[in-house]
């Protein structure tokens, strides 16, 4: 394999401001002046936490699993108040994470709740890059959303990625084709998580995000690919080998949309997960 153009880029909720929205059909108003639309992807990488999600009341995501990313969606610009409970405990009760989210126009994202490095909720989002990919090649994104200290990730059992750290991510354009990669402790070899066979067809976007817990030992991949010759049309799942992804069965319910590089988190609440509610 053919390893191009490496880029290293952090992604955090401080640094990367982040804006999430989401809407029913027929469900809630759309916000005053709405404005062009963005899109957006959600992934949830926090184990052992069934969710729904609402918003400004109204329920948007039931029984939502971790290790589930969603289709992206359009949404128009505006504010939306952001609730998500342990599944069944909503809307009345204290949820879980909440957050006032600001929606703006253009671009592609992901939002990601996920495990910080020391173990503790948080929402990160990344832009994601479905531009043109080089013909012959793909476009390979690795994410570190899990409570695991640095990582390498490796093709074929050679380096690709190195020391990488809760929540930054690595960029590389790739030769399409099958890779069996896996993630190991930084500088070591000692897997972590993996091995799997990613499918890079030729033309996509394909982002891997290594969550949950080394603690709790449920690290796993999960896996979302975009076809950058119409990206409009948004992503598909593409298989990676036991990470045991699951396509979001209420899809039709959402619409999430955010701006990928003007991305804003707005209101003062903060993630607040009881610890109790995470396994």
């Amino acid at each position: 394999m053919t390893y191009r153009t490496a880029i290293a880029a952090a992604a955090s909720a401080g640094a990367c401001a982040l804006a999430l929205g989401a809407a029913a059909p027929a469900a809630m108003a759309a916000p005053e002046r709405a404005q062009d639309k963005g899109m957006v992807s959600v992934f949830h990488g926090i184990p052992g936490m069934t969710v729904d999600v609402y918003a400004n009341g109204d329920r948007l995501l039931s029984d939502f699993k971790p290790g589930t990313v969603t289709e992206p969606q359009p949404l128009d610009a505006g504010t939306y108040d952001i609730q998500v409970f342990e599944a069944g405990q909503g809307p009345d009760g204290k949820p879980a994470l909440e957050k006032q989210v600001k929606v703006t126009e253009g671009g592609n994202a992901t939002v990601a709740a996920h495990l910080s490095a020391d173990g503790d909720p948080e929402l990160t989002a990344y832009a994601n890059d479905v531009s043109a990919v080089k013909s012959g090649d793909a476009r390979l994104t690795v994410r570190h959303v899990a409570a695991a200290p640095a990582v390498d990730v490796r093709a074929g059992g050679q380096p690709v990625f190195k020391d990488l750290t809760n929540p930054k991510e690595d960029t590389a354009s790739v030769d399409a084709g099958t890779v069996n990669a896996d993630v190991v402790l930084a500088g070591t070899d000692t897997v972590a998580i993996g091995p799997a066979d990613l499918n890079l067809k030729e033309g996509t976007s394909n982002i891997v995000y290594a969550w949950g817990s080394a603690k709790d030992k449920n690290l796993a991949l999960a896996t979302q690919t975009f076809d950058s010759r119409d990206a409009a049309r948004g992503a598909s799942h593409a298989g990676a080998g036991g990470a045991g992804i699951v396509p979001n069965s209420t899809g039709q319910w959402l619409t999430w949309a955010a701006a990928a590089g003007v991305v804003t988190l707005t209101g003062v609440a903060g993630a607040r997960l009881a610890a109790g509610r995470r396994d």
